[in-house]
Parts: C-alpha cells; sequence; structure tokens
C-alpha cells in the first residue's frame, strides 16, 4: 500500500523543484522569490482544506474496516456518503476562494515582507493558477476516498497523471513560448483538470465494477437508498467536527510553513530564494515518508473499523520500521550531496553561496520528522482529530517561542531552528498519546457499529 503513494508523491515536490528550477534558470533570485510567495499563497488556501483528503481518507477507511455488505462491493453505502458529502464541501470551498480572491491576495501580500519584483511575479501567478481550485480541493476529496478504500494505485495513477502534466506543461509553456517563467502558472492549471478528469474515469470504474460484481443489482439499491440518508445529521456532524478539528490544525500548519517562508523574506531576496529551495528539498523527503502515512491512514482506519487491536499494533509497528529506515537514508544523502541539490535548483552563485551555512539543517531533520509524519497517518486513519488538533497547537507554538526568544541571538537561523523544534515537539507529543487514543477509538467504533 505505501509503494503507490510513494511513487506518487515523489512526484509532488519534483513539481515544485522543476517550477524553482525552470524560473531559477529563466530569471533572477526576485522571479524565485516569487514562485515562493505565489506556491505561500496557494500553501495558505489549500493546507488549510487538507481536512478534505484526511478526514475522508479516515473515515472511510474505518467504514470500509467495518465490513458491511456495501463496502464488499467496492464504495456504496457509507463510504459512498462520505465520498458525496466530501466532494460538496470540496466545491463549496473552491467557490469561495473564487469569489474571494482579490482581497486574499491583496491582503496577504500587504502582511508579506517581500520586494516590489517579488509581490508582482506572485501576485500575477496567483490570478492564473487560482482557477484549479475546483479541480485542486475535489482532487483532495477523490484522493481520500481512495486511499481508505485501500485503493492506493488509483490515488497513484491520479497523482502521477496531475503531476507529470504539471512537470511537462509548466516547462514547454515556460521555455517555448512567449510566457516565459510565468508558464510556470499555466502548467499547474491545465495539470490539475488532467487530473480531476482521470480521478472521474477511476471512479466510475469502482462504480460500474461494484454493480457488476453484486447480484440483483444490490449495491446499485444500496447506492440510491443511502444517497438518500446523506443529509442525516448525526453523520454530517461526525464529519464537520472531525473536519473542524483538522481545519485548525492546517491553521497551525500554516503558521509555521508560511512563517517560515515570510519570516525568511525579511532578510532579502537572496536569502528567501535559499529558503525556499531548502524547503523543498526537505518536503521532496517528507513525501517519501508520507507515502507510509497513507499506508497507516488506509491501515489504522480499517483496523479500527474492524475492531482489530492486534493488527493496528502490528501495522503501527511495521509502518515505523520503514520510516526510520527512510529517514536514515535520507540524512545520509543530503549529508553527501547537499550542495549537488543545490546547484541543481539553480545556477544563480549567490544563491548557492549563500546556502551553504543551511545544508545542516537537511541533515537533521529526516530522522526526527519521519516519526512526526508517521504517527500524523496513524492518528487520521484513527480520526483522531483532537488530538492532531492539539498537537499542531502545541508545535506551532513551540516554532514561534524559538524563533522570538533566538532571532536576535542567532538571525535567520533561528528560523531553522524553529522549524527543527516543531516537528520534535509533534514526534514526542503523538507519542505520548497513541495508546490511550488507540483503546478510545476502538471502544468507540465498537458502540457506534
Amino acid at each position: 500500500m505505501a509503494l503507490p503513494s510513494i511513487l506518487a508523491n515523489i512526484t509532488v515536490p519534483l513539481v515544485g523543484i522543476v517550477d524553482t528550477a525552470i524560473v531559477g534558470h529563466l530569471a533572477d533570485a526576485a522571479a524565485i522569490g516569487g514562485i515562493a510567495i505565489g506556491t505561500m499563497l496557494f500553501d495558505l488556501l489549500y493546507w488549510n482544506f487538507g481536512f478534505l483528503r484526511a478526514g475522508t481518507a479516515g473515515m472511510t477507511a474505518q467504514a470500509y474496516g467495518k465490513r458491511t455488505p456495501d463496502t464488499e462491493g467496492g464504495g456504496a453505502g457509507e463510504t459512498t456518503e462520505i465520498l458525496v458529502q466530501s466532494v460538496s464541501i470540496a466545491l463549496t470551498g473552491a467557490l469561495l476562494i473564487l469569489l474571494l480572491q482579490w482581497v486574499f491576495v491583496t491582503v496577504v501580500l500587504w502582511l508579506v515582507p517581500c520586494s516590489v519584483e517579488v509581490a508582482e511575479f506572485a501576485r500575477r501567478y496567483f490570478y492564473i493558477r487560482v482557477w484549479a481550485a475546483p479541480a485542486t480541493l475535489t482532487l483532495m476529496a477523490l484522493k481520500g476516498w481512495f486511499i481508505g478504500m485501500q485503493n492506493t494505485m488509483a490515488a497513484m495513477v491520479t497523482d502521477l497523471v496531475v503531476n507529470i502534466t504539471n512537470m511537462l506543461a509548466s516547462w514547454l509553456l515556460a521555455v517555448y513560448t512567449p510566457l516565459g517563467a510565468m508558464g510556470v502558472a499555466w502548467g499547474t492549471l491545465i495539470a490539475q483538470y488532467a487530473g480531476l478528469l482521470t480521478a472521474a474515469v477511476l471512479l466510475s470504474a469502482v462504480i460500474r465494477k461494484s454493480k457488476t460484481n453484486s447480484a440483483n443489482n444490490a449495491v446499485r439499491e444500496s447506492l440510491r437508498v443511502r444517497l438518500a440518508s446523506v443529509l442525516s445529521w448525526r453523520k454530517i456532524r461526525r464529519l464537520l467536527v472531525l473536519n473542524g478539528n483538522l481545519f485548525i490544525r492546517s491553521l497551525c500548519f500554516m503558521v509555521i510553513y508560511v512563517g517560515f517562508t515570510s519570516l525568511a523574506a525579511k532578510y532579502g531576496d537572496t536569502e528567501l530564494a535559499v529558503s525556499s529551495i531548502i524547503m523543498k528539498l526537505f518536503m521532496l523527503f517528507s513525501y517519501f515518508i508520507d507515502g507510509f502515512a497513507f499506508a497507516g491512514e488506509a491501515l489504522t482506519g480499517r483496523f479500527i473499523g474492524g475492531k482489530d487491536k492486534a493488527m493496528v499494533d502490528e501495522a503501527v509497528r511495521i509502518l515505523f520500521f520503514w520510516s526510520v529506515c527512510m529517514g536514515l537514508m535520507c540524512t545520509a544523502l543530503y549529508a553527501f550531496s547537499g550542495t549537488w541539490f543545490i546547484e541543481l535548483m539553480t545556477n544563480q552563485p549567490d544563491v548557492i553561496e549563500a546556502s551553504r551555512p543551511y545544508i545542516i539543517w537537511l541533515v537533521l531533520m529526516p530522522v526526527v520528522s519521519c516519526l512526526a509524519f508517521m504517527w500524523d497517518g496513524i492518528f487520521v486513519g484513527a480520526t483522531a482529530g483532537s488530538e492532531l488538533r492539539n498537537c499542531m497547537i502545541w508545535s506551532a507554538v513551540g516554532f514561534l517561542v524559538t524563533y522570538i526568544s533566538l532571532n536576535n541571538i542567532m538571525g535567520i537561523q533561528s528560523l531553522y531552528l524553529a522549524y527543527f523544534v516543531h516537528l520534535v515537539v509533534r514526534a514526542i507529543y503523538l507519542t505520548l498519546r497513541w495508546k490511550q487514543t488507540e483503546n478510545n477509538m476502538v471502544e468507540w467504533v465498537g458502540n457506534n457499529r
């Protein structure tokens, strides 16, 4: 289950790396910074909708694990209700984004300290890419549903289509058309709708299979009856409570990840470009681990739904073994090849030279972050939204306190240390909370069958 997600996830940061590399070879540090700020604008929007994927995956996996007849059909019944509710929320959110786009980008760029050149590039980038919002948010819901249904292959195919299309379209439009560096925004827009079309085809294939495998159209009848209960307040309330907790968690993520970029901008365009490159290289590792985290969501939710505590414990043990191995491998890779990765991202001598003092953070972070990321997946599968919320609140506090207290002493290095501290807080908090959370969720599922 992890391997398809790893293969798909590895292309996600590659998109950002390719975009940055294209701009880094076509333009100057201001354009690289503009890509960083433009990407940050969408992080502010889309990461706050991360509950669409995570919440859908956890709840779908638990419904799948209950082994009711509808889940044997491949997605009718309770799992279908979750999908319809999540897609509805996604489309509503996309509409709000499109209606408020001017207000959003104006306010954020006013708050973020950056040069006029960086702000103008980011603004142009945003107004093109924002029209992908309906496809992007719907894809989050669909990907979560595929993962919850233990179908990581479908999620992989969708991600590969999106990310490969993104890289190719961005490169072709930026290099071979008058669009120049702005071609990367158009490439992303095209890729999102290509991915949505792919996901729709895969979803229709799942539905057709469920009908074919069910005698007397039992699944079709189940689908019709269940859709009538989509508006059941009890079921909607659980989804809203979980998504509300995950939304607060996403806001705390924004404090950290957007805070990192916006605070780096205070130190000038070159330091902002360096920070953007370092963060993209770190995220390259995180998407490897997310493959195991997605498997953790699917398996933990499935076994909790089936009240199989022994299998939950076995899945957690195996997932952590592989995630730690991945963390150690990436630490070694960055230790020996960190400078080469930087040079691959840009040919600007000032940016390459300025990056050298920060490569040490690429070496240190993987081992700690693999624990934090793996626990995230496991707690999502357990639909333990309140624990994930509380964890990120404390992590955001750790990030801010570390940076504010050490900034005058360490300068921009305090920003990297603050990011490292937030990972440590996440790993420790969730480790301490797991056993009680596991027992509570297995008991809750048993009482609510």
